[in-house]
């Protein structure tokens, strides 16, 4: 689907993220590009003295910004610092501290309540330390719990993106050895659910076909190396089959990924985390986004971490950035046709009448699927 990008009235939030990473001097790259602000209007949630700070140590002094106390007063034409703190602020690029991790969880709080009050369209979280954020107040292993938690959402998946790319992480940031004790034909089900549906609704595919992947080497050989993929795997996909979600595997990861499969469907569900995101960040390093289905909010991220060892260095890739609002904006404008088409009956009618001709289409070409 084409989108026209070009409508700066789309307030997005901009959470801080670790001021001791890369977060403040992506933004700085990004944003020193004056054509993004006919596209959308940003507000960060930090500090102008931190941001001052980063654009002393990159060299970045033609940048401008204007401090603002409400987002009723954000500048259309700049990039608007909402300041969450007034005092000075000590930082020490390159090392997690206790006063980055609490600033981090800080402006992470106000982004969420100014969006869940409607006050922003969507919101862009730059990257934390996962170690220094954790409190009393905030004990998740990343932003996709804590957002999940935040905004009372039923259900949620990460899903890794880059231009036609799309792979789900279905267990999130969980140790590996937790991985199978909370496998369940159930859980795979609720994830197909919110993939198909964000496919749908944020993507624009109007019927997405979805490859499921193996949890065990070679899908577990007919029970020889694991009989997790013969009895929840597969049972989960039929069922989920008899919803009309069209989902197929499971494949093996190591042939799906090294023969191109991927390119064959609309979306890839891995079962965990490295399962998606090594191939991911092979694929797409500086260019991915990290996006957050089954939100009642849009939320982006570029898909990478605070990247403490180049922090200050003048050295990182604004392109994740860029394409994590690139993509808020994308989502925003799907969200909005979707629901407008699905208020009116006889556009809904219509539309599902295709859906319909779509998935007689799409299951004539199931014997065409790649055997891995």
């Amino acid at each position: 689907m084409a989108i026209d990008r070009n409508n700066n009235t789309i307030k997005i939030g901009i959470s801080q993220g670790d001021i001791n990473g890369i977060g403040y001097e992506v933004m700085l790259k990004c944003f020193s590009d004056n054509r993004l602000y006919e596209m959308c209007t940003p507000i960060l949630y930090g500090s102008s003295k931190v941001l001052s700070y980063h654009k002393k140590l990159i060299g970045a002094n033609d940048f401008s910004f204007v401090n603002i106390h409400s987002t009723e007063q954000a500048d259309k034409a700049k990039f608007n610092v909402l300041n969450i703190i007034q005092e000075e602020v000590k930082i020490d690029i390159g090392q997690p501290t206790e006063i980055g991790g609490k600033l981090a969880a800080f402006s992470l709080e106000k982004t969420c309540d100014d969006i869940i009050a409607g006050k922003l369209d969507a919101m862009i979280t730059n990257p934390i330390n996962k170690k220094a954020i954790q409190s009393s107040t905030f004990n998740f292993p990343g932003h996709t719990e804590y957002l999940t938690k935040k905004f009372g959402a039923k259900d949620s998946l990460m899903i890794m993106t880059c231009r036609d790319l799309h792979i789900g992480i279905m267990t999130n940031h969980l140790a590996l050895r937790d991985v199978p004790t909370i496998l369940s034909q159930e859980l795979i089900l609720r994830k197909l659910r919110v993939m198909n549906h964000s496919l749908h609704r944020d993507f624009g595919v109007i019927k997405p076909k979805i490859a499921v992947l193996a949890l065990n080497p070679h899908a577990g050989d007919r029970g020889l190396i694991g009989s997790e993929d013969d009895e929840i795997v597969i049972p989960a996909i039929n069922r989920a089959s008899e919803e009309g979600i069209l989902a197929f595997g499971p494949y093996p990861s190591d042939g799906f990924f090294g023969n191109g499969s991927m390119n064959d469907f609309d979306g890839v569900m891995a079962l965990y985390h490295d399962q998606g995101l090594i191939p991911f960040k092979l694929m797409s390093f500086t260019e991915g986004v990290n996006f957050t289905a089954g939100l009642p909010y849009v939320r982006t991220s570029p898909a990478h971490g605070t990247a403490y060892e180049i922090a200050g260095k003048n050295q990182a890739s604004a392109n994740s950035f860029r394409n994590a609002i690139y993509l808020a904006i994308d989502i925003i404008k799907n969200r909005r046709e979707f629901d407008l088409l699905n208020s009116n009956p006889l556009k809904k009618a219509k539309r599902d009448h295709i859906e319909d001709e779509d998935i007689t289409a799409q299951l004539q070409q199931d014997d065409e699927l790649p055997t891995i």
